[in-house]
């Protein structure tokens, strides 16, 4: 895992450019609300609301960003006055947190921007329980949020918008739609609010007044995943990272206890870590967020070995929650779920295959670029899928490998794939006749692994296609000797991807 760490590559410095602006955004953020007069509660919530705009508004324009931050206030401020009126209300309180919750979820069908605002409705909610906040508060808090969200825009979009001068990213890839209970974010929706009334009614057994993190706990743990194996996996490196955040608290956050300077430098090195390593490891991050959450509660001046202790166990809580929504309510199975992304992906792979060959054949419109940034979103998305299966704690001996060998086929293909476009992109590329040929058995050899019918008659087809030379491995040019590698990547996928229905690749 620390491995992992360090050596995980970061293309363009990107997550160490959003971490770094991140610290300094929410602390100009915080910083304004100092100078404001408001209070310590105020500020935190400040400093959240800077967080959550600037770690979950993920559209793919800049645009788009400052449409989504400006909706922020829209659904987090109804959810912060609901939260604090219903305070000494606990029936209503908790019936309330759920529906949040399950809408939070399910605005998921609609994007990054759904996302986004399902995760700010839910942390305001959850954010009013960590600070008891009272109606008496609202004015002030409704302020503070304002002018968080306006300091941390001016960061993110004036001061330091380094996505003006990168090259527009590709579409965010989304999930087939569905109708009904076949979709995926309505299963999950349901899956999460079952989750969460269970972590509520067991952590509020253990603790009247720090439940509310088993029912954090649950949510985080079904924020990014799609399927049940996807969950169990996020569950279990959330409790070993909050275990490992509150064992570091105890050595660096309980002797500070509360001094306001090293307390905010702790904090903003922790602000850090959630940005940088949140692409990378669930884990690190976790340790970060426990880590800067025991750190707030010393500046609270609550602060004590027994509420770390207390934390690590509505944790526990939330985790089991999820799983056993997971695994009881609608599930939704690693097999069905990798198996559709893996369907995505070798299209994606035929369609860049294609546009490079028209490049090459002289059509100067067709641009394999745009599909290529596609193909490694969606690898992405099967890696996300696949973890389950690799874990190292995983039981699954033969799936494991079966798993870790269609992953490496995949991401050969995608190389193959960069490889062919980028000599597509070269002016001087001529046209070879042989790219018919080459580019005609890689659809097949897609066609084959996509299309039980098309595998058939694949088997069956002549292996020359309309008398066109095929191509062999010792090829001299680059674009054909991508393609045989490219087909040859296709072929020995069929191997782990078809095998018999009663043992599944990704069975879960």
């Amino acid at each position: 895992m620390l491995k992992r760490m360090f050596v995980a590559p970061d293309p363009g410095r990107l997550r160490l450019r959003s971490a770094a602006r991140a610290v300094l955004g929410i602390s100009v953020a915080v910083a304004v609300c100092g100078l404001a007069g408001h209070s310590l509660a105020a500020a935190i919530t400040g400093g959240l609301a800077a967080l959550l705009a600037l770690f979950t508004v993920t559209d793919t324009t800049v645009r788009g960003q400052v449409i989504t931050t400006a909706l922020l206030p829209a659904v987090g401020f109804p959810v912060l006055a609901a939260a604090a009126v219903l305070h000494d209300h606990p029936v209503a309180r908790d019936a309330a947190f759920l529906a949040v919750m399950g809408a939070g979820v399910y605005a998921r069908r609609w994007g990054p921007r759904g996302h986004s605002l399902g995760v700010f409705a839910f942390m305001t909610f959850f954010v009013t329980q960590f600070l008891r906040t009272m109606p008496g508060q609202l004015p002030e808090l409704y302020t503070a949020v304002a002018l968080s969200l306006l300091c941390s825009s001016a960061v993110r979009f004036g001061l330091w918008c380094y996505e003006r001068r990168m090259p527009p990213p590709p579409a965010q890839v989304a999930p087939a739609e569905e109708r009904g209970l076949a979709r995926t974010t309505t299963r999950q929706a349901v899956q999460a609010t079952v989750g969460g009334a269970v972590a509520l009614v067991v952590g509020q057994m253990i603790s009247g007044e720090r439940w509310y993190w088993a029912v954090g706990a649950t949510w985080w743990i079904f924020v990014n995943t799609s399927s049940r194996g996807e969950t169990l996996v996020r569950g279990f490196r959330r409790v070993l990272g909050t275990l490992i955040g509150i064992a570091a608290g105890l050595v660096v956050v309980v002797p500070l206890d509360g001094a306001p300077v090293p307390t905010a430098v702790l904090v903003a090195v922790c602000v850090f870590g959630i940005f940088y390593t949140a692409a990378v490891s669930y884990t690190w991050m976790m340790l970060s967020v426990t880590l800067m959450a025991g750190a707030l509660y010393g500046l609270l001046g609550v602060l004590d070995p027994a509420l770390l202790a207390l934390r690590a166990l509505e944790t526990g809580i939330g985790a089991l929650g999820a799983v056993l929504a997971v695994l009881l309510v609608l599930p939704v199975t690693t097999h069905a779920t990798t198996d559709a992304w893996i369907q995505r992906a070798l299209r994606c792979v035929h369609v860049c295959t294609e546009r490079a060959a028209a490049r090459l054949s002289g059509a100067p419109d067709a641009d394999p670029s745009p599909h290529v940034a596609e193909l490694e979103l969606l690898l992405g998305r099967v890696r996300l899928s696949l973890a389950p299966l690799v874990h190292p704690l995983s039981p699954l001996r033969a799936r494991k490998a079966r798993a870790r060998q269609v992953l490496a086929l995949l991401d050969a293909c995608a190389r193959e794939v960069r490889g062919l476009a980028s000599i597509a992109a070269d002016p001087e590329a001529s046209h070879d006749a042989r790219l018919a040929a080459a580019c005609w058995r890689v659809e097949a050899a897609v066609e084959a692994l996509t299309t039980p019918e098309k595998a058939r008659e694949a088997r069956t087809a002549p292996a020359d296609a309309g008398g066109v030379p095929a191509v062999v491995a010792t090829v001299a040019e680059p674009a054909l000797a991508h393609l045989h590698s490219l087909e040859r990547a296709l072929t020995e996928l069929a191997a782990p991807l078809r095998t018999s229905p009663r043992e599944p690749l990704i069975g879960a």
